[in-house]
């Protein structure tokens, strides 16, 4: 089985807690978005999007979070002997974090030189693969035409808006959830709060600790305590809690500043 994701994406954050929690062996593929790799001709034929995470298992291939994680829960059956599924509840409550998209959210809280910076770059990446694969060209035409697009987006300010009162009401129901149980569906950890916790990891990371996270007294009690878990530790603290979250964004800056000085699209 392999999964090709990485530690900054979102999504690939939950399936890889997903895999830790219910301790299924699978090999790791890190693809940088921030360095345009997920546009690489090799991923891009297995996966148009280029979003990520991707995991494969044969050829079997899921691009769908929720129905991946839910797919390791069978896959745990039989590798580990773990037969507890997601019961209804857990779902629901997975679907509904999921609905969430963090991506203008996340983009809003980048400083613009930075996000600009960025958005050029993986354009200029963009146009050389199509070069390189013109059996592509259309697929990655549409790719360059959404960069362009979520630029124009960002200006929507109803968007934005939109994207900040759905986070905002997502945590005040989490909130009120938590009034009664240790995690999100009762006293166990769930594949609910595998999801949910990269949500307050993402927070975290943009600096908006105080303003999403402290203020909800349950969540900070909830978030302190699932940092203690060691599928958290491996798969977001070992990447983003303290120092090692500037030494994360700083080799992908410095690698992403060499490759547009020489020109390595």
């Amino acid at each position: 089985m392999q999964l090709y994701h990485h530690p900054c994406s979102l999504n690939s954050q939950k399936v890889r807690l997903a895999l830790e929690e219910k301790g299924v062996d699978y090999t790791s593929f890190h693809v940088n978005p921030i360095l345009g790799k997920n546009m690489g001709s090799s991923f891009f034929r297995m996966n148009t999007s280029a979003k990520l995470p991707v995991f494969k298992n044969g050829s079997h291939i899921i691009f769908d979070t929720i129905e991946t994680i839910l797919y390791i829960e069978k896959i745990a059956v039989v590798s580990v002997g773990n037969d507890s599924f997601s019961n209804q509840e857990v779902i629901e409550w997975m679907q509904k974090i999921q609905q969430w998209n963090p991506k203008y959210f996340t983009l809003l809280h980048i400083p613009d030189k930075h996000r600009l910076y960025v958005s050029k770059f993986i354009r200029k990446v963009v146009i050389a693969r199509m070069a390189e694969s013109p059996d592509l060209a259309s697929a990655y035409h549409s790719k360059l035409r959404e960069a362009y697009e979520t630029e124009e987006k960002l200006k929507n300010a109803d968007l934005v808006k939109r994207s900040t009162e759905s986070l905002v009401q997502l945590l005040d129901e989490v909130e009120r959830k938590l009034n009664d149980t240790t995690y999100i569906v009762g006293d166990e950890f769930t594949m609910a709060d595998a999801t949910f916790v990269p949500v307050l990891a993402r927070l975290v990371l943009l600096g908006l600790e105080d303003e999403y996270i402290s203020c909800r007294p349950n969540i900070a009690d909830y978030w302190g305590l699932v940092q203690q878990r060691p599928t958290y530790k491996k798969v977001i603290g070992k990447y983003f809690n303290g120092w090692r979250k500037k030494k994360t964004l700083i080799k992908t800056w410095g690698s992403l500043h060499i490759r547009n000085l020489l020109k390595r699209y």
